[in-house]
C-alpha cells in the first residue's frame, strides 16, 4: 500500500505527550497514516484546568483537520475525558462525529470497546497520575461497568507524571488483565517484558485507540508487526486487530 493510498487518523493529543503519535502510528501502519492536531499550550494552568479546558475547545481542535479526508478520529487523552464521565464522553464524541462525517472516540471509549470484545470485566488499573485523577479515572472505569479490582500507582521518580514514567517503572506486575491508563506513557518495551511468556491481557490507551481506528475503518493490522501486541488481542478475539 503506498503512503499516498492508506488510511487517515486524525489523532488530537496534549501538547506535552510525545508518546501516542509515535506508539498509534506503529500499530496502524502501514494500513494507516496518521495526521496530528494538537491541544494548545496553557501555561500557568493547572492540570485539572487545562483538563476542563481541553473538553470546552475540543470541537475546534478537531475542526483543526480542515477537509483533510479522515477515515476516523482518537482523541489521546485520557485525563479530560475521565471528567465527562462515560455517558458525557460518548455523547461529546457523538457530537463531533455528526459534525465530521466520521468516527470518533476518545482512548477511554476505545478502551472500553476494546474490553468489550474481549469480554473484560475485571481489571487492575496501572496509573501514573496524581492520587486525584487516579481516583476520577477508577470512578469512570466503574460507572462504564468495569471492576477494579487494583491500582497500582506508577510514580516517575518521586513525582506522578506520565510523560516521564520508565520502562523500569512499569515492569513488575504479574496480574491477568492489566489496564496501563494513560497516552502519555511509552508502554511497548515494558509489555514486552510483562507479557512474555504468558497470555495475559495486557491493554494500553493507545493500544485501544489503535485497535478501534483500524476496527473502524475495517482495516487489518500489519501481520509483521515487531511489537505483537495487536495480534495478542486479536488471537483472543478471532479478529486481525
Amino acid at each position: 500500500m503506498s503512503l499516498q493510498s492508506a488510511e487517515r487518523l486524525g489523532v488530537v493529543v496534549p501538547s506535552g505527550n510525545a508518546a501516542a503519535e509515535p506508539e498509534i502510528g506503529s500499530l496502524v501502519r502501514p494500513a494507516m497514516n496518521v495526521h496530528t492536531s494538537r491541544f494548545p499550550v496553557l501555561p500557568g494552568r493547572t492540570l485539572r484546568e487545562r483538563l476542563d479546558t481541553y473538553n470546552e475547545g475540543l470541537d475546534e481542535v478537531v475542526a483543526g483537520f480542515g477537509a483533510l479526508r479522515l477515515g476516523a478520529v482518537v482523541v489521546a487523552c485520557s485525563g479530560s475525558h475521565y471528567l465527562l464521565g462515560p455517558d458525557g464522553d460518548r455523547a461529546l464524541c457523538e457530537k463531533l462525529a455528526d459534525a465530521g462525517g466520521r468516527p470518533v472516540a476518545s482512548s477511554t471509549l476505545a478502551t472500553l470497546d476494546t474490553c468489550a470484545d474481549l469480554g473484560v470485566q475485571d481489571i487492575v488499573l496501572v496509573s501514573p497520575y496524581a492520587p486525584w485523577l487516579t481516583d476520577l479515572s477508577r470512578t469512570f472505569w466503574e460507572q462504564a461497568g468495569l471492576t477494579v479490582s487494583r491500582v497500582v500507582p506508577i510514580r516517575a521518580g518521586d513525582r506522578f507524571s506520565p510523560y516521564d514514567v520508565s520502562t523500569d517503572d512499569l515492569v513488575r506486575q504479574d496480574d491477568e488483565a492489566l489496564l496501563l491508563t494513560g497516552t502519555g506513557m511509552f508502554t511497548f518495551d515494558a509489555l514486552r517484558q510483562i507479557g512474555e511468556g504468558n497470555d495475559r491481557v495486557l491493554l494500553t490507551s493507545n493500544i485501544c485507540s489503535a485497535r478501534w481506528a483500524l476496527k473502524q475503518t475495517g482495516l487489518p493490522a500489519d501481520p509483521a508487526q515487531e511489537t505483537g501486541l495487536l495480534r495478542r488481542l486479536a488471537a483472543r478475539t478471532g479478529g486481525t486487530a
